[in-house]
C-alpha cells in the first residue's frame, strides 16, 4: 500500500469549501487560553465542514501566527465570529432554533455515544476553558450537556481532542 500525495486527496479549495453544504453544527469556544488549541479546533472544523466557530471571552481571534501554526489556513475557510460574551451567542443561537449543548461532565449529562442528533436541526457545542471547563452559568443557559466517557485516572481531555471527538461523532451520525 502506498501513502497518497496531497494532490491525490482531492481536497476542496477555500472557495469550494465556502460554497459547500455544511454540517449543521457550530462550535462555541469560551475563554480558551491556548492559541494552539484554537488553531487545532479550526483545523478539525474544516475537516468536518462545520458551519461556524464562535470565539468568546478571552479566546484569541485570527489572524495570529500561533493560531495559524496549527490551523494551517483553516481560519480562511471556516466561518467565525467573535463575541465578548458567550451568553449573548448562546441566546442568539437558541432564539434562532439552534439546539445548544455544553460539553461537560454534569449530573444529568448525556453520554456522547447515546446522543443522536435530530435531522433538520442545527446544533452548537460549547467548549470551555482549559482549566475551569464550561461555567455553571453557561451550563444553566444551555440546559443540556454531552459528556465523553473516560475510564482512566484523568478527569478531562484537552479541548482540541474533545473537539475532534465530538465533531467526528456528530459528523458520522448526521451522514448515516
Amino acid at each position: 500500500m502506498r501513502k497518497l500525495k496531497n494532490e491525490e486527496l482531492e481536497r476542496k479549495t477555500i472557495d469550494e469549501f465556502k460554497k459547500a453544504s455544511k454540517t449543521p453544527l457550530n462550535l462555541i469556544l469560551d475563554d480558551i487560553r491556548s492559541l494552539n488549541n484554537i488553531g487545532s479546533v479550526f483545523r478539525s472544523a474544516d475537516a468536518f465542514l462545520i458551519k461556524k466557530i464562535y470565539l468568546c471571552g478571552i479566546t484569541a481571534t485570527p489572524p495570529h501566527r500561533d493560531i495559524h501554526k496549527t490551523a494551517l489556513g483553516a481560519t480562511d475557510s471556516v466561518a467565525w465570529e467573535y463575541s465578548k460574551t458567550v451568553l449573548e451567542i448562546i441566546e442568539k443561537l437558541q432564539n434562532n432554533g439552534v439546539s445548544v449543548w455544553a460539553i461537560e461532565q454534569t449530573e444529568k449529562s448525556m453520554i456522547l455515544n447515546k446522543f443522536q442528533p435530530k435531522k433538520n436541526t442545527e446544533y452548537a457545542f460549547v467548549l470551555g476553558n482549559e482549566v475551569r471547563g464550561v461555567s455553571q452559568e453557561v451550563i444553566n443557559t444551555c440546559g443540556q450537556t454531552l459528556e465523553i466517557p473516560q475510564f482512566g485516572t484523568k478527569h478531562s481531555l484537552n479541548i482540541s481532542v474533545t473537539a475532534g471527538l465530538v465533531l467526528w461523532d456528530f459528523f458520522t451520525k448526521m451522514k448515516h
